[in-house]
């Protein structure tokens, strides 16, 4: 009886029986190589809609973007740069395999579950060049990564401004510490 009741509130709530969206794991940044690279991992719970979507062989987009700002009190944070990656998740009925594609790089996986987690992580990915940060000031890096939804079929895209399903996304904020100065020579 107990159990049936907390099954009717849980109901009643609307609340999922799995979670839905996109959950960060890791970002972080690191400097190497004259460059400020970027690391990400993510999980991917895909909601039913976009799953049966992509099943009948529309093409997913996911896009990665990031924004390093120069913080400044006396004006709008200043932009230092601005990147932005994509990727295409597609079924091939054909062959029965899933193709991911970022740029003009494709592979096949044989599952979808494969597919989502090589558009779910990113490590080595050029952000700017440190000769761009000055050493005196403060960065934060705006992450976002997301379903985008703009890039399905125009027949899909009509009414799906109202369907929660279809948008998830996560965003994080990163303050980057300053560089730790080299210690002095003799």
């Amino acid at each position: 009886m107990l159990q049936g009741l907390v099954g009717l509130l849980l109901l009643a709530h609307g609340w999922p029986a799995r979670a839905q969206g996109i959950e960060l794991a890791q970002l972080q940044t690191a400097r190497r190589d004259g460059e400020l690279t970027l690391e990400f991992a993510a999980r991917i719970t895909l909601p039913k809609a976009v799953e049966e979507a992509l099943h009948r062989g529309v093409p997913v987009y996911f896009v990665a973007e990031a924004e390093l700002r120069r913080r400044r009190w006396y004006w709008r944070d200043e932009r230092v740069a601005r990147v932005s990656r994509t990727w295409r998740v597609a079924y091939q009925p054909l062959t029965s395999t899933w193709r991911v594609g970022l740029g003009g790089l494709y592979q096949s996986v044989p599952t979808l579950p494969d597919a989502i987690a090589a558009v779910s992580r990113s490590a080595g990915w050029k952000i700017a060049d440190l000769s761009q940060l000055d050493a005196d000031s403060r960065y934060d890096l705006e992450f976002d990564f997301r379903l985008d939804t703009s890039q399905l079929p125009p027949p899909m895209q009509i009414g799906l401004g109202g369907q929660g399903e279809w948008s998830i996304g996560a965003e994080r904020t990163l303050r980057l510490e300053r560089e730790p100065a080299a210690p002095a020579r003799p």
